[in-house]
């Protein structure tokens, strides 16, 4: 159901907003190198390739290494000399990737991290994040939203009867109660809230943090956030979740 209306909702959005997106909000994340992108050391000069960002000390640069009417298909990622290609695909939403060289891993190395804007519009708003090691500029598994939604976190809509909606959420033991002020779709049928919608991710005191939207109705109507908190798992190689907290909205909220 979660993603059936999720899917329902990420058209609406698009179609609201006149705005592409290369996915659906859901961020996947892939490990390791393959014989196509191995790292170099080859300088990467301004003829080949367009500066898109760059960490605050350019310690790590991020250039446009194929681009499509508009839209970036291939990039070099440059980490203090070392360099290696990967196919993130960018869109031009008006917002520009955010490149940050910082350890998160608590190991006292730094890791290069990238946070690429996917798709913007009303209610809509998605991001994708890479975290690399910044030795052998490996990539580092994320957590994906959805299996954290899937596995850790159940949500249920009920209709009040005087046009307002019972919302409950749990997870991590919690359990969120709270009424929103209006119905937004009477005539649609919605047991489960949505996600997809809006997938923010940030840093935070050197912590991963995603921010994800929770929706009823098709258009739709934002009801409450979902800050999930992430820590690094030494023994899986991966960051998983940490904390999960519920931030419920008195009133409608866009993306």
């Amino acid at each position: 159901m979660k993603k059936e209306i999720g899917v329902l909702m990420l058209l609406s959005a698009v179609l609201l907003s006149g705005c592409v997106s290369d996915k659906s909000g859901a961020v996947t994340i892939e490990a390791g190198e393959t014989p196509s992108n191995p790292v170099t050391t080859e300088a990467t000069h301004e003829s080949d390739a367009k500066l898109i960002a760059a960490s605050e000390n350019e310690e790590v640069k991020l250039y446009a290494l194929k681009e499509t009417e508009g839209v970036i298909e291939r990039v070099t990622l440059d980490i203090h000399g070392q360099q290696k290609e990967f196919d993130w695909k960018i869109i031009d939403t008006g917002t520009k990737p955010k490149v940050f060289h910082t350890d998160l891993t608590s190991d006292g190395k730094p890791e290069a991290i990238i946070i690429i804007n996917t798709g913007r519009g009303t209610g809509f708003n998605t991001y994708d994040i890479h975290i690399l090691n910044a030795e052998d500029l490996s990539e580092i598994k994320v957590q994906n939203y959805e299996e954290i939604v899937n596995s850790q976190i159940e949500t249920h809509v009920a209709k009040n009867g005087d046009d307002t909606l019972a919302i409950k959420v749990k997870a991590q033991g919690k359990e969120y109660n709270f009424n929103y002020d209006h119905d937004p779709a009477p005539n649609f049928n919605q047991e489960e809230l949505a996600f997809g919608g809006v997938v923010i991710y940030e840093l935070e005191n050197q912590k991963v943090k995603v921010r994800l939207g929770a929706s009823v109705g098709i258009s739709p109507a934002y009801v409450c956030d979902i800050n999930i908190t992430y820590k690094f798992d030494n023994a899986k190689n991966e960051f998983i979740v940490d904390q999960i907290e519920v931030e419920p909205f008195e009133k409608h909220k866009k993306g």
